[in-house]
């Protein structure tokens, strides 16, 4: 992965690869970004609605058309393959700020935010904006708990207007970096952007794990383009506005399908689902009963208390379908705005922020052997339980340590190798299932001579 030193402000990162990368993907990928907007634009539908195939010049986002309502699906026209122009433009353009640095890119989940619809002068605003709508973020269960997991990056994109298009009304046009806009496809609050700018700017930080376009706009809206994979290594981009308070519920949701791979939990038809057993960890054909005698998916917490409310159990309706699939509890964030991740839902989210942060890492090399007093660092989370041994035996002295020397841990002054090891693991019960607990444990070693 690329190293730490580029994130400075005022630095370009990934200049000539990454244009190439985007040309690639412009060229190659699933890319939306609406080119029109009014009121007479025909109302979107999705693939199911339409009875069709989906198209290789569409993509398929999710929206949320107000407040306390369940998201729908829909596919959109895909954005046009970015010109040299516009690359070498952007090339020139997107400082990577700042904003939470816990870590190295390599041992952290990483957050970029990019603004659109700030002008040059109003950059320190969008920095305001993103430490406002992460603070929220980081309220919500499991973020709150596993806030030191996390870097938070801004990347500046200069606008030449201020504000969104669309915002307040279909006829309002505005020019801005990434190109958002409301009533995208026809749809007010779908809030619409350039993907291929979008991959353009977020390659800059060194190593995207989560993508969120704030644009500079108090209209509630937004969007989640769920299919997309990333070659700079995010899946997923969220859009939302950067001063609607209720506009930072999205990015939580669209963050369960990005880290959690967890499926929707609402349904707006009456469809049936028909097909095999779903892949995601939170939708299952198989009742409660079926589901405890067969020892899958959320079996282990079937008839506990769930964070959203209630217990639990199977419920019928969940992935868009209203029958034939069932959800693990009434009424969770996966399918309203507001609530809180079920007890599923927690544990597949604190198991993919342990993809993208390791329990433990290190900045000191495991294939060269570590000599006389040199310190050896490690990064692990807070809340991690770290063991360190010499030749197989726990050096109880250093117990929780991050960082230690051969001499502290007792290694034998003899001019032999001695093997040092280190082991960590988060102690949280909120993550059950054996093949998930895996990804909550680490162990490093390394060749010590003093």
């Amino acid at each position: 992965m690329p190293g730490h030193a580029p994130r400075r402000s005022r630095t370009r990162l990934t200049v000539a690869a990454g244009i190439a990368v985007v040309a690639t993907l412009a060229a190659t990928a699933p890319v939306a970004a609406s080119q029109g907007w009014g009121d007479s634009a025909p109302a979107a539908q999705t693939d199911n609605d339409r009875g069709g195939s989906p198209s290789s010049d569409r993509v398929e986002v999710e929206y949320f058309s107000g407040p306390g309502r369940h998201p729908r699906h829909t596919r959109i026209p895909a954005s046009a393959p970015l010109t040299k122009k516009q690359q070498n433009k952007i090339e020139d353009d997107g400082d990577v700020v700042p904003i939470e640095e816990t870590g190295p890119s390599d041992a952290k989940v990483d957050v970029v935010f990019i603004g659109d619809g700030y002008t040059a002068g109003q950059q320190e605003d969008f920095h305001a904006d993103v430490r406002r709508n992460w603070e929220q973020v980081a309220k919500v269960e499991p973020y709150a708990q596993y806030k030191d997991l996390f870097n938070v990056w801004a990347v500046d994109a200069h606008s030449k207007d201020s504000g969104v298009s669309g915002d307040p009304t279909s006829d309002v046009r505005k020019d801005t970096a990434l190109g958002s806009h409301f009533f995208c496809d026809g749809m007010e609050r779908l809030l619409c952007v350039d993907e291929n700018k979008v991959e353009a700017y977020a390659s800059k930080a060194a190593d995207p794990d989560l993508v969120v376009v704030l644009s500079n706009s108090t209209k509630y809206g937004g969007a989640g383009y769920n299919d997309i994979s990333s070659p700079s290594g995010y899946d997923g981009i969220a859009t939302a506005s950067s001063d609607n308070a209720e506009a930072v519920q999205l990015v939580v949701h669209e963050s369960g399908h990005s880290f959690g791979k967890l499926a929707d939990e609402y349904w707006y038809s009456e469809n049936e689902h028909t097909g095999p057993e779903p892949g995601e960890p939170n939708l299952s054909t198989l009742s409660a009963e079926e589901m405890a005698a067969q020892k899958t998916k959320w079996h282990r917490w079937l008839g506990q208390a769930s964070p959203d409310g209630g217990t639990v159990g199977t419920y019928e309706g969940g992935g868009c379908c209203a029958r034939g699939v069932n959800r693990p509890t009434e009424n969770s964030i996966m399918r309203t705005l507001g609530r809180e991740f079920n007890l599923p839902g927690r544990e597949a989210m604190i198991a993919g922020f342990h993809k993208h942060a390791p329990a433990v890492s290190s900045t000191t090399p495991t294939g060269r052997q570590v000599r006389g007093a040199k310190r050896i660092r490690i990064e692990a989370s807070e809340k991690a339980h770290v063991r360190w041994l010499v030749d197989g035996r726990e050096a109880r002295k250093a117990r929780g340590a991050r960082s230690v020397t051969p001499g502290t841990l007792g290694v034998p002054d003899d001019g032999r190798a001695h093997t040092v090891s280190v082991r960590a693991t988060d102690p949280t019960d909120a993550v059950r299932d054996p093949q998930l607990r895996k990804l909550l444990n680490g162990t490093l070693q390394w060749n010590v001579k003093r």
